[in-house]
């Protein structure tokens, strides 16, 4: 019996990994489509119309920058990208150039499905309609009357702190890199002033965890940048 769950293209060269992905998936309810190569995965993009897409960065016939840069000039389906340690760079390449979120190799299946829920559920036609209220842990953010509570306590930020706060809120759950964060709170000509986040995200974290020497809401991806955990990611 074919699975009737979200399909999900994954495009990876190496076959034992793409067999731990298919089998993993189709274990839970998902529908799958693989792709070996980059040009196989453009195809399967373009003729299967999946709703999510797994694609490894170094592929035999290209790299995945060139696949997420060539979908986005047409379609919106969430790419979470799949990296090897130690690249950094690539991985800010393709957040920046439109995947939603990343993960390192190796993985655990548990952080797998919390990320492809993640990237879905922002998917949907009204992931991006207003809520008045966002909670996560004990973070509680009224967006009509712009109060930030962390438990019982009002939390008092700044109007550069509630603006960094609510690009945060805007992408919970996935990682959102140090230029999109600084274009979007500070616009276009800050997108290199990486101080200026370390600064804000310093307190923020004073004023929204509990310890903020040792984040458990805002945490750093380190070399790329910034989450809002919400729960599942």
């Amino acid at each position: 019996m074919a699975a009737s769950g979200p399909l999900v293209l994954i495009v990876e060269d190496e076959p034992q990994m793409r067999r731990f992905l298919g089998t993993t998936l189709r274990a839970h309810g998902f529908a799958v489509t693989e792709a070996a190569s980059a040009r196989e995965g453009l195809v399967q993009s373009a003729g299967r119309n999946p709703d999510l897409i797994l694609l490894d960065l170094g592929l035999p016939d290209g790299d995945g920058l060139d696949v997420t840069r060539e979908i986005r000039r047409t379609a919106r389906t969430p790419i979470i990208v799949l990296s090897a340690r130690g690249r950094e760079q690539d991985k800010v390449a393709a957040l920046d150039l439109g995947a939603d979120d990343y993960l390192t190799k190796p993985f655990g299946v548990s952080e797998l499905l919390a990320r492809i829920r993640v990237a879905l559920r922002h998917s949907l036609p009204d992931a991006t309609a207003d809520q008045p209220v966002f909670r996560t842990g004990e973070l509680r953010v009224d967006l009509v009357r712009r109060e930030v509570f962390r438990g019982d306590e009002r939390a008092h930020l700044t109007p550069t702190e509630y603006k960094l706060l609510t690009a945060l809120i805007r992408h919970a759950g996935r990682v959102v890199t140090h230029r999109q964060l600084l274009q979007e709170v500070w616009g276009a000509n800050y997108a290199d002033q990486t101080h200026y986040l370390r600064v804000y995200m310093a307190q923020l974290r004073h004023k929204l965890e509990r310890d903020p020497n040792r984040p458990r809401l805002l945490t750093t991806e380190p070399g790329v940048g910034y989450r809002l955990r919400d729960g599942e990611s």
